[in-house]
């Protein structure tokens, strides 16, 4: 019975901060600012950068993912999908975690569609989740390091980058996609 009520509370607790962050729905054209400053500190940070990115089908770019976890955990964010250069959807990411986790932390996203395949399956699913519809390579790059274009065989490639604040587990795994209407 402790343990449940520990559960409960925390479960409220992370309720409490996770609510308020995915009620605000940012405007298109705040999202797109958003992303274009985030691809330049992605290019500014990782050496090739321009030519890996410049490869991809289409990238998926998550400006802040907010994570808040004291045992039981929860994160949003809102970004863009963009094809040639061009914003073409809008995109929420939401994910639940239970486990060894405490504090907050945001963080920037970015996930690359390498193959046309990949991104059509992506774009035509109804709430796309990774681990489940498609899984993401994710790729640990500091600052100052380089993308290896040679190296990166997987159809879908994931970032996570910029990240602010204290949080153990930097992972995509369970994030769902869902295409916002603007």
């Amino acid at each position: 019975m402790k343990i449940l009520m520990r559960c409960a509370s925390t479960f409220i607790v992370v309720a409490m901060f996770a609510a308020p962050l995915s009620s605000y729905a940012a405007s298109g054209a705040e999202i797109d600012v958003d992303v274009n400053e985030t691809l330049k500190i992605f290019k500014a940070e990782v050496n090739g950068a321009d030519v890996f990115l410049d490869q991809a089908a289409g990238i998926l770019v998550f400006p802040r993912v907010i994570k808040v976890g004291i045992g039981i955990g929860g994160e949003t964010g809102e970004g863009a999908l963009r094809i040639g250069g061009k914003t073409v959807d809008y995109y929420r990411t939401t994910a639940g975690s239970i486990g060894f986790q405490l504090g907050a932390q945001a963080k920037a996203v970015l996930i690359a569609f390498m193959t046309k395949e990949a991104l059509e399956k992506f774009r035509h699913s109804s709430g796309w989740k990774v681990g489940v519809d498609g899984s993401v390579a994710l790729i640990d790059i500091g600052a100052g390091k380089a993308i290896d274009t040679g190296n990166i065989k997987d159809p879908v490639v994931g970032f996570v980058f910029n990240a602010k604040g204290l949080m153990y587990n930097l992972t995509l795994e369970g994030s769902k996609f869902k295409k916002l209407k603007k």
